[in-house]
């Protein structure tokens, strides 16, 4: 049978005209510079010659390149059901979840924006749409906070049999389930102890963005390592975890997502944190630098990421004292913070990030300058030896 994905980039190549060195380029303005890259690595001009095999593991490695399309959501039915075939699509199972919502949603613009306001009639046609994708989900591989937060919203679309045993499966894991169980999808990359927030192609953003480079580097050519510090889920989310974790660290990154948003927020400190810092009056002591950053990252519907360089360079970074760690994590000024008064990122909305002089630009836009997060990473930013 002919590959529908492949087809679809076979026939964009198709319609353009190559240039004076015989070289065809698509087009896609949602596509970062490191994807057509790799495309035309992976495709040879002109002829268009494509190997099945090679083909497939191209978009199971790069799925970002269809699933981040601004025109995802006219995809064909059949290309997205090839894709959720593939036993190695390199995404996170709540992620595909999410898509396919997406895409389903999308296909009946008469559905209601708010998901309150959804009847048995609005679930039913979702169902319907999703028919020939929901099967293909990998359910019992999706963690179950995941489930009860991502998937229990559309569990009307669901057979009653799956859900249940879905229920069962997060309250009684150890007891058989009748539902088909999908085996888990084959991680390529290892995301799971990398990060559980960001991407390689993050990754590779953000490392231009350390060298003050105009475009990304290409997934293949990232001169950093991110090296994980600490991750709130595994470590805690109490500031002073924070300091006696970073203390003593230089050229790390932090990393968190915002709850209820899902909004990928972050800063970059080329000093070393410091949990022993001199009171100066302020709680603690800020640092001086040229370097720093702040930044929000593409994600699901957030289509460009903001970088925000340091302006003033006399307060880029500031370290707690002693006293001021029970309250106050990571701080980039205003442009991005994280505190807590319960000792607890993820209980209040104390975390900051605001529109201030001392960062280019706000990374946010909202009007709610305070947040809670799900989850943050710190990574120490490493050199990788040639």
């Amino acid at each position: 049978m002919k590959n529908p994905v492949k087809s679809y980039f076979c026939k964009e190549l198709k319609n353009i005209i190559p240039n004076e060195n015989n070289i065809k380029t698509i087009t896609k303005p949602n596509i970062s510079d490191e994807i057509f890259d790799i495309i035309l690595k992976e495709c040879r001009t002109k002829s268009s010659i494509f190997s099945e095999n090679n083909f497939n593991d191209f978009v199971a490695k790069y799925p970002n390149l269809i699933f981040d399309a601004e025109d995802f959501n006219s995809l064909q039915e059949s290309a997205l059901v090839s894709l959720l075939k593939g036993d190695d699509l390199q995404l996170e199972e709540v992620i595909i979840w999410e898509y396919i919502i997406k895409w389903g949603i999308s296909q009946n613009p008469t559905l209601p924006e708010d998901l309150k306001e959804w009847n048995n009639e609005n679930f039913t046609t979702l169902k319907i749409t999703l028919q020939q994708c929901l099967p293909l989900i990998r359910y019992f591989h999706i963690p179950g906070t995941d489930v009860w937060s991502k998937v229990k919203p559309y569990k009307k679309i669901l057979d009653k049999q799956l859900w249940e045993d879905l229920k069962q499966n997060f309250m009684a894991p150890d007891k058989p389930l009748k539902s088909i169980i999908l085996p888990p999808r084959t991680i390529l990359m290892p995301t799971a102890t990398f990060s559980v927030i960001i991407t390689y192609e993050h990754v590779a953003e953000i490392s231009s963005w350390i060298d003050c480079k105009s475009s990304p580097y290409s997934l293949t050519n990232i001169p950093y390592e991110f090296q994980l510090i600490l991750r709130g889920s595994t470590n805690g989310f109490a500031p002073q975890t924070f300091w006696d974790t970073c203390h003593g660290h230089a050229s790390t990154v932090v990393i968190m997502k915002v709850k209820e948003t899902e909004e990928i927020l972050g800063g970059y400190n080329p000093l070393a944190w410091n949990s022993n810092a001199a009171d100066t009056g302020s709680g603690g002591r800020w640092e001086k630098t040229d370097d720093s950053f702040t930044f929000s990252l593409k994600n699901g519907n957030k289509q460009n990421s903001i970088l925000s360089k340091v302006k003033n360079r006399d307060s880029a970074i500031w370290n707690a004292n002693e006293t001021s760690q029970m309250i106050y994590g990571p701080w980039f000024e205003n442009g991005f913070g994280m505190s807590s008064y319960s000792s607890d990122f993820t209980v209040d909305n104390y975390s900051v990030c605001s529109t201030n002089y001392d960062y280019e630009k706000p990374i946010r836009n909202t009007t709610e300058n305070n947040f809670s997060i799900v989850n943050y990473e710190v990574f120490k930013v490493v050199k990788k030896t040639s």
